[in-house]
């Protein structure tokens, strides 16, 4: 019993390093309760060291703790890009005024930040519906809290209210239809589920309705359409790390967690005419026509309504909404090329989103506005961080020498293998559209003078360090690519059904 004990936890060895950091914080801020600094010190320590156990777990692939949570090289991958982005929000915070106006409660604010990973991490890993409903309420509840931390903004509560509210009528939805999952198959393991549904003895109608309202819950994660109401009140209102968090993170595990069981689920392994790394679903499961619905409603709807955005972090809302279209894209495709195409896309979208509101963060510190207009004559105040943001946006777009334009072509090249042109072209259109609200931005802060006399805006060199950390591998994978393509692509192979 012991040696399975301290296997099982040896398999899970990064998220215990994140748990004893995350207890070791709140232990600090009971015994400091104003130094913040050591606190970001200690959290962004902790988060390294378990980047660096996650390092060594590379190619591992087996299951823990009764078959509840998968350690492959796919969770591995979505793990790395989760502590990556927690790092950088971790670091973000130490330079945002909206959360050292807080410095009472900072130390809850870190453990929030390091519960939301947590959940994260076991989300990306878990191989069994229920553990899925578990750890995606664990995120969820610690994010519903994060949201609302600034107590002094007025939307914080409100932001935090409503992301509550959806949260649980769409998780409610999504367990209701894991329950019906359980009465069909009888069984709780992805894994069981598929072999149960191979043999075709469930009733397709209540299949149809259960594999839906599990849709719903993901669909609610990753703010797809018609499930994003939350998004644009919850992206302005809360601290913007924490919306630079969830636009990433978050997003992140919900799609690792949605392809995970989409994957096992629902696809037929028995077929063997099909091209090399191509899937067919199971006689009955019609996910892939509900995904192209969502794709297309999800990345149409999120770039029109950001056209008439003034406040720059509810057009970055609207933005994320889109980029979750073009990544549900890929799994339209029903293909090994087509997930892997939606991981890479995570990578860069990591540098370029993170670094778009780490920037919008920095500016509203100074001019204490969020407002579009307000952007006017930034090139000439301010030439390091406009230029930044500049390629940021134009990453978003998908404009080369970009890593952004990478991540959307291998999005749409995997449509183009499997002969899905229509859909390619839409998001090409998609594309095209964005580009016209990015460039609003753009524009007023090259393109348009502000008020005359308005002083030059510096900022200190560790925030500077950190804009460059995010800036340059933005440019850097956009033309050296190769190793994040077959470190993807191997990640890939190597999960699935065991």
């Amino acid at each position: 019993m012991l040696e399975t004990i301290l296997s099982n936890l040896n398999n899970i060895l990064p998220e215990v390093v994140v748990t004893v950091t995350l207890c070791l914080v709140l232990i600090l801020h009971l015994i400091d309760r104003k130094n913040a600094q050591n606190l970001m010190l200690l959290a962004v320590a902790g988060l390294f060291t378990a980047l660096y156990v996650l390092t060594t777990q590379i190619g591992l692939n087996n299951s823990t703790f009764s078959g509840m949570l998968s350690v492959d090289p796919f969770a591995t991958y979505f793990k790395i890009v989760i502590i990556l982005s927690t790092i950088v929000v971790a670091v973000m915070s130490r330079f945002s005024d909206e959360i050292n106006d807080e410095k009472k409660t900072s130390g809850e604010y870190y453990f929030l930040i390091l519960s939301m990973a947590l959940g994260m991490m076991f989300m990306v890993g878990a191989s069994n519906l229920l553990m899925m409903y578990l750890t995606l309420e664990m995120s969820s509840l610690t994010s519903y809290v994060a949201s609302g931390f600034t107590r002094k903004a007025k939307d914080s509560t409100e932001a935090s209210l409503k992301y509550l509210l959806y949260g649980a009528f769409s998780s409610g939805i999504m367990l209701y239809g894991i329950s019906l999952i359980y009465g069909l198959t009888g069984t709780l393991d992805i894994v069981g589920v598929n072999h149960v549904l191979m043999q075709g003895s469930s009733s397709q109608l209540a299949l149809i309705v259960a594999s839906i309202m599990i849709l719903v819950g993901f669909g609610y994660k990753i703010s797809a359409v018609p499930f994003h109401f939350w998004t644009p009140d919850v992206y302005e209102g809360a601290p913007t790390t924490i919306t630079a968090f969830l636009s990433v993170a978050s997003k992140a595990a919900g799609f690792a967690m949605m392809m995970r069981a989409f994957k096992v689920m629902f696809i037929d392994s028995s077929v063997t005419s099909l091209p090399p790394g191509a899937w067919t679903l199971i006689s009955g499961v019609h996910i892939q026509n509900a995904l192209m619905i969502l794709a297309v409603l999800t990345m149409t709807l999120g770039n029109l309504v950001a056209l008439w955005q003034d406040n720059v972090k509810r057009l970055l809302a609207y933005s994320s909404i889109a980029q979750a279209g073009y990544m549900l894209l890929g799994l339209v495709v029903l293909s090994s090329d087509g997930f892997a195409a939606v991981m890479i896309y995570f990578v860069v979208y990591l540098f370029m989103n993170l670094g778009a509101f780490y920037v919008v963060m920095l500016i509203a510190n100074k001019t204490k506005s969020e407002n579009i207009d307000d952007y006017k004559g930034l090139g000439k105040r301010t030439p390091l961080l406009s230029v930044a943001l500049a390629v940021f946006l134009v990453s978003l777009t998908g404009l080369p020498p970009t890593a952004g334009f990478i991540g959307k072509w291998m999005i749409f090249l995997s449509l183009i293998n499997a002969k899905m042109i229509g859909i390619a072209v839409i998001g090409v259109l998609n594309s095209v559209v964005s580009l016209y609200y990015y460039v609003r931005i753009i524009r007023n802060m090259f393109l348009r003078d502000g008020q005359p006399n308005e002083e030059p805006i510096k900022f200190p060199l560790a925030q500077n360090i950190l804009l460059m950390s995010l800036l340059i591998p933005t440019l850097y994978f956009g033309l050296f690519f190769n190793e994040l393509i077959q470190f993807a692509q191997f990640s890939v192979q190597m999960f699935g059904l065991k």
